[in-house]
């Protein structure tokens, strides 16, 4: 935990240390800021979407130390001394992530304001099951909500990814087939 200076206590503001993306991060900022907006407005990373501003739609979901958080209602003074990745932080320079690459091999988005949440916890739930059924996909994607698609190819895209993961395919994870989502 970063300690606050009497200047920084004096302009309530106080210093934090996140990592963000790999990167070491420190600010000093209000104690009431979102980790959302610290992410968009401070950092520049504009990935991670405001939806509904109360955790119900999921478009501001980032990874806490692995973990999916709505970033909506949780304080950024909360990460300090911890890691957040957000959706800019999967791709590895020149390589989509396997989930990236599912959601556009199988069309797993349309307007794409909730695809950086969705491929987020899709990240962790592969990471904790990495064979996971539609079920558990469907469950997992629960708390992100998305008024495009009827789902089914974000379902497909998550099978592909974990597929991808699972056999450590480099030439894609080949189409779905036959599965029905």
């Amino acid at each position: 935990m970063t300690q606050a200076t009497d200047v920084e206590r004096a302009a309530g503001t106080r210093p934090i240390a996140v990592t963000v993306n790999g990167e070491r991060r420190e600010s000093a900022i209000e104690p009431r800021l979102l980790l959302v907006h610290y992410l968009r407005e401070t950092l520049g990373l504009t990935g991670t979407h405001v939806g509904c501003d109360t955790t119900s739609c999921g478009a501001c979901t980032v990874l806490l130390d692995g973990t999916p958080i709505k970033s909506c209602t949780f304080f950024a003074v909360q990460a300090d001394g911890q890691e957040v990745t957000t959706v800019e932080g999967l791709v590895q320079g020149a390589q989509l992530h396997p989930i990236q690459e599912g959601f556009s091999e199988e069309h797993g988005l349309q307007c794409g304001f909730c695809t950086p949440g969705m491929m987020l916890t899709a990240v962790a739930l592969i990471g904790e099951k990495p064979d996971p059924t539609e079920e558990e996909i469907r469950w997992a994607l629960s708390g992100n909500l998305c008024r495009c698609t009827g789902y089914q190819n974000i379902v497909r895209s998550v099978q592909w990814a974990a597929r991808k993961l699972r056999d450590g395919d480099t030439a894609g994870a080949s189409s779905s087939g036959g599965e029905a989502a």
